[in-house]
């Protein structure tokens, strides 16, 4: 039953709807009422493998291959999180009637330690799903005030006070689902999505670059200074495409930010770019890209080179127009760190990219779309995207 109940927890709270994320804080109850260290690991993982289960349609997408590669990786990104929370999971003493006398705070010591470790490298590389990205929906406006009652509630659901903890933090949830708005739209920004599928970037053409920078001076209007464009919508970053793209702008006031690729010998930076009529420049260089598709550090291990290279902790914030803006491109819409450290540089705002072309046929970019979502209500950040599918 507990392994059923957490089943559902995953597929329900990463279902893509931003409303449903809460369902996430009843894991870490399930997790403390295992009654073995076996049934822990099966409940984590089916936590996780049911919340993460768009990955191997996904891969299968990308590489286009058979479902095997990604079923593959799908049980290997899962044993991170199930063998972390099934060693510091700690069973009852001998004797000790379940929910009577628990250690509650060595449990909760536990579980937040478990969290922690999924939510920073090296194993919040693969620390999707993660219960707090919920705080947004449940505490909207209450900042890092949020977060800290978010983990004090995610504490107390280890503890035998977990039904009051489910009912106060129940209350949060269908308070908030009451009064629910979506996050301010960025003043002056307008995000545009395409639909241009795997064929995005991989063209270099003259007329590839026309035509996107004609759609770009189409879908603005006179109050819209910054257009944002999906990842890798440029493709290769050159100065000759930068000059390509300076000369489409000429007499418009635009900024556009978008995604490219800065590539070197030893691999490539997937970055965001800034460009005007008078001014190109690289804005930033993603922190986290996805790990095998993009990310192979064994490549540089083995001195081969080549893939994306992760700049981990480098440029959380962003100068642009005065303001400070958050980016976060694709992936680490998943993740933890590379918001959070976003938000200890005090942003303005957030802006978020994506391309998502090979996860049709599952929920990736929706679960992506509502993390950005709950992340800028919970800090009461205005939010710009734009995604390509």
């Amino acid at each position: 039953m507990l392994i059923a109940v957490s089943v559902a927890c995953g597929w329900i709270a990463w279902s893509g709807h931003v409303l449903a994320l809460p369902v996430a804080v009843l894991f870490p109850a399930l997790w403390e009422m295992s009654p073995s260290r076996l049934t822990a690991v099966l409940v984590s993982a089916g936590y996780f493998l049911a919340a993460s289960r768009g990955l191997p349609q996904g891969v299968a997408n990308f590489y286009a291959a058979d479902l095997w590669p990604g079923l593959l990786l799908w049980v290997a990104a899962s044993l991170s999180f199930a063998g972390v929370h099934a060693a510091l999971w700690k069973g009852q003493p001998k004797g000790q009637v379940s929910g009577k006398g628990r250690p509650g705070m060595g449990r909760a010591a536990r579980y937040l330690a478990a969290g922690m470790l999924m939510g920073v490298p090296p194993l919040g590389i693969t620390g999707w799903a993660h219960p707090l990205i919920a705080t947004g929906v449940l505490f909207p406006g209450w900042g890092w005030w949020g977060l800290g009652a978010m983990t004090a509630g995610l504490a107390m659901m280890t503890s035998r006070y977990w039904p009051a903890a489910a009912i106060v933090l129940g209350g949060f949830w269908l308070w908030s689902a009451a009064t629910w708005t979506s996050p301010n739209l960025l003043e002056g920004w307008k995000g545009v999505d395409l639909e241009q599928g795997e064929k995005l970037g991989r063209n270099g053409s003259l007329d590839y670059h026309r035509d996107l920078i004609a759609t770009v001076l189409v879908a603005a209007s006179v109050k819209t200074r910054f257009i944002v464009l999906p990842e890798s919508a440029l493709g290769f970053w050159t100065p000759t495409v930068a000059r390509l793209w300076q000369q489409g702008l000429r007499g418009s006031e635009l900024t556009v930010i978008t995604g490219a690729a800065v590539l070197d010998a030893s691999g490539y930076d997937n970055v965001i770019v800034g460009i005007s009529a008078d001014r190109a420049r690289v804005l930033y260089s993603e922190r986290m890209p996805v790990p095998v598709s993009m990310w192979q550090p064994w490549r540089a291990w083995t001195g081969q080179g080549g893939g994306a290279r992760a700049n981990f902790f480098g440029n959380p914030v962003v100068e642009v127009d005065g303001g400070r803006i958050a980016p976060l491109i694709c992936y680490e819409q998943l993740i933890l760190w590379p918001v959070l450290q976003s938000m200890l540089h005090s942003p303005t705002a957030i802006v978020a990219t994506g391309n998502g072309w090979w996860t049709e046929g599952t929920s990736i970019v929706a679960i992506q779309k509502a993390s950005v979502i709950a992340w800028a209500k919970l800090f009461g950040l205005p939010v710009a995207t734009a995604f390509n599918t």
